[in-house]
């Protein structure tokens, strides 16, 4: 895992164990990474703590998470200090905090162990089904968001490397890696759409621009005559023209897009009006010729 990887890593399990103890009043929520060595270092806390936990690094199978990370599967102890099922490597820690019940859970995404969430409590009463049932959809959720957030910087480094430098006149990609291209700039514009990571959305619509006019003075219409004003697309008109660019139905850009199809007709006719075309086709191919879609 990259730096940049494990930093926004840190991010969301942060944001998400705010969410957590919101949820559930418990009086700590707390977790962290695991490193390609498979140990889990303790670095995101919600809640007071002595510091004694903080930057905690548990080795595969010791203590509670270890044990999570091994296992891979949810672990519970109401009692931690006198669980018989775990080793108490780390019993100073948990002493120094005062915790008593804990829950951990694993954060797997694409069967690569990512992290560790917890919930913990310091009192004698045992931890209750709802709180144990909300960490572990709460950890679902944020495997979810890291599995969208992968797919989007898989996407945004191919199609990095597939958009030409700008040193004169570059060619766009010819034959079937063009239409690879096309299929990528659409599906990254959807994905884009299920973050909630400002600084990765504009990621997403610099690099989108940045393909857009790959290769356009190739593309651009040569021809004499009154020059117009460029149009300009909002971003949901680029969307729909980016999937009716692929072929798809008006009922399959409504899915994929996560609108209702009358709305995917009203998009598809302002897009159409701006470009001064005739027909979805026609919009495409005026698209294109002015370097908004690839």
């Amino acid at each position: 895992m990259n730096r940049s990887v494990a930093a926004d890593d840190q991010t969301r399990i942060q944001r998400t164990l705010a969410r957590l103890r919101d949820a559930t009043d418990l009086p700590l929520t707390f977790g962290g990474a695991v490193n390609s060595g498979m140990q889990l270092q303790l670095t995101q806390f919600v809640g007071a703590i002595t510091g004694a936990l903080r930057g905690a690094v548990l080795d595969p199978g010791r203590g509670l998470g270890g044990k999570v990370v091994t296992l891979r599967r949810p672990q519970l102890v109401n009692d931690y200090v006198g669980s018989p099922g775990i080793s108490h490597d780390y019993d100073h820690i948990i002493k120094a905090e005062s915790l008593r019940g804990l829950v951990a859970v694993p954060v797997v995404v694409r069967r690569s162990m990512r992290g560790v969430l917890y919930g913990a409590v310091r009192s004698a009463s045992p931890l209750g089904d709802r709180v144990i049932q909300s960490v572990v959809e709460t950890a679902r959720e944020l495997e979810q968001d890291l599995a969208v957030r992968d797919e989007l910087e898989r996407r945004l480094q191919w199609l990095t490397e597939q958009t030409p430098q700008p040193k004169g006149a570059a060619a766009e990609p010819a034959g079937s890696g063009r239409e690879q291209v096309r299929e990528a700039y659409a599906e990254l514009r959807i994905l884009a759409k299920d973050t909630d990571d400002p600084a990765l959305r504009e990621r997403i619509e610099a690099v989108c621009d940045k393909l857009s006019t790959a290769g356009l003075g190739t593309r651009r219409d040569k021809g004499a005559g009154v020059a117009r004003p460029e149009p300009t697309l909002s971003a949901r008109e680029l969307d729909v023209l980016a999937c009716v660019a692929l072929g798809w139905t008006n009922p399959q850009v409504a899915v994929d897009l996560g609108i209702t199809v009358e709305t995917v007709k009203s998009y598809l006719r302002s897009a159409t009006r701006k470009l001064h075309a005739r027909s979805r086709l026609e919009a495409v191919v005026a698209a294109r010729r002015r370097g908004l879609l690839p």
